[in-house]
């Protein structure tokens, strides 16, 4: 029969706990980017391209991400993409 005291260590749940509430904390750190909507996005890309982070190509209908290279034909898209991009190069390195 096995040890009845097996069920009533804690020590796994409360590093469970734990990890959980520092993925939390990170991730409350870190930017958002489910949440922007057309006209959000729509003036994040105008500015974008005023600032020549982004290249439009009208003739091929697309928009480009010029320091990543990235091509998108879909404005929400590519504002969620900048911002997760900027995010991403904002955090400090994990060692």
């Amino acid at each position: 029969m096995s040890d009845p005291d097996a069920f009533d260590d804690t020590t796994a749940d409360h590093e469970r706990l734990e990890t959980e509430l520092l993925a939390q904390d990170r991730d409350a750190a870190r930017g958002s980017t489910a949440d922007i909507d057309e006209e959000t996005a729509r003036h994040l890309v105008g500015d974008l391209v005023n600032e020549e982070v982004v290249t439009p190509i009208p003739d091929q209908r697309v928009l480009v991400h010029e320091p990543s290279g990235q091509a998108f034909d879909s404005i929400t898209q590519l504002a969620v993409f900048h911002r997760g991009w900027t995010a991403a190069r904002d955090t400090p390195e994990e060692t």
